[in-house]
Order: structure tokens, then C-alpha cells, then sequence
């Protein structure tokens, strides 16, 4: 895979759809200034941190935050709860984590109960961006969750906590997400992307949003 990027997509593109993440357990204050400064540098969408570090001044930046990250496995309610306290605290965008043991087992009316409680807790005006750990799942369940996740009334549906050991964002699983939500819902790609090439594959693929922690090298790839 090249590092360089089509010429059709340009710097400014690319970066209106950034997230730009900070979700390391060992990131503090500092480097939570560190990454909203970054971000505003490279002009991307938004930045993404960890709930503890909530409130924070991002002055022009879209400020999201994760609930139940990275494993998913908390009870619905935990969930829900970590999520409005985040939104209280000034969060616009919350990316949750399902309960991805019950996607393995097919258990989707949980899913989609688990979504629902996060759905109604946070209110209509946030943005809800649901994670799937398309990595761990097959295609059926990929499908499946996508599906309960637009009956939820979720704003997006995302690859990837980027912390699984099965990995991270991939075309294929990009490509059938979009199938499946037909543009009804918005696509976040994350987890391992690090070049250009690989975010244009992305977003060839169906990707209406990146994640990314290393923004800057990923944008250097492309044309201003």
C-alpha cells in the first residue's frame, strides 16, 4: 500500500472528518492540552477523550468522549450514566462501546437494548456513535448490529475501540457497515489507521468519519 493519496481528496477534507483521539490509559491533563492544541493546529472535526478528563476547554473543536470503553462489558445502566455525566460535563458526541459478547452470541434484542438505555439517557441532541468491534464479529453480525443500531436511533455506527486484539478498521468491514446503514447513518472508521492510503481506502469505502490518534501523519499524505 502506497503512502500517498488520491489527488481527489484534499488536506481540508480529510481533516473536517478527523476525530482526533486521545484515549491512552495513562494519558493525564497534560497531554489532554496537548491533543486539543494538536487538533486545532491540523483544523480537524473534533477530539475525542476519555470521560475523566472531562470538562475541557476546546475552543472550535466538536468534543467527544466514550462510554463503557474499551470492552463494553458494563451494565447498560453504567453505561447510560457515564454517558450523561460526560454530556453534563460538555461532551456534543459519544462513542459507546456494545456489549460485544452478546453480538458474538447473537443475543441482538440485548444489543439493542444496550443502545437504547445509552440513546435515552443522553437525549436526541447528541451525537451517538455506536462501536462495534467489527474485528471480533462476523459478517451476520456485523449486519445485525448495524441494524439494531439504526432502530436505536444511533448517529453513526464505528469499526473499533482501536484496543482489541482482533484489530481495527478494515475496508471489507467498512464497505458492508455502509451497505447496511445506506447512508441513514454515518460510518467511523478506527483503529490502526496510520497512513493517507489507508485512510482514502476507508472513506472510498463508506467511511463518513475517522478516528485517529496520529492525525497529523495521516494528513501529511495529503494534497492542501
Amino acid at each position: 500500500m502506497a503512502d500517498s493519496a488520491p489527488a481527489t481528496l484534499t488536506r481540508a477534507q480529510v481533516a473536517s472528518m478527523i476525530d482526533h483521539t486521545l484515549l491512552a490509559p495513562e494519558a493525564g491533563a497534560a497531554d489532554a492540552a496537548a491533543a486539543i492544541e494538536e487538533a486545532r493546529r491540523l483544523g480537524v472535526l473534533a477530539v475525542c477523550l476519555s470521560p475523566s478528563m472531562l470538562p475541557v476547554s476546546a475552543p472550535g473543536l466538536v468534543l467527544a468522549t466514550v462510554a463503557g470503553f474499551p470492552s463494553g462489558k458494563h451494565h447498560s445502566l453504567i453505561k447510560g450514566t457515564e454517558a450523561r455525566f460526560a454530556v453534563e460535563q460538555g461532551a456534543a458526541e459519544v462513542d459507546m462501546v456494545i456489549d460485544v459478547g452478546a453480538a458474538v452470541a447473537g443475543e441482538y434484542n440485548a444489543v439493542l437494548a444496550d443502545i437504547i438505555t445509552v440513546r435515552e439517557a443522553i437525549g436526541d441532541q447528541v451525537v451517538l456513535k455506536v462501536i462495534l468491534e467489527s474485528a471480533a464479529l462476523t459478517d451476520e453480525a456485523i449486519v445485525a448490529v448495524c441494524r439494531a443500531a439504526e432502530r436505536a436511533g444511533a448517529d453513526f455506527v464505528k469499526t473499533s475501540t482501536g484496543f482489541h486484539p482482533a484489530g481495527g478498521a478494515d475496508v471489507r468491514a467498512v464497505r458492508l457497515m455502509a451497505e447496511t446503514v445506506g447512508g441513514r447513518l454515518g460510518i467511523k472508521a478506527s483503529g490502526g489507521i496510520r497512513t493517507a492510503a489507508a485512510a482514502s481506502e476507508l472513506i472510498a469505502a463508506g467511511a463518513t468519519r475517522l478516528g485517529l490518534s496520529r492525525s497529523a501523519a495521516v494528513l501529511d499524505g495529503f494534497a492542501q
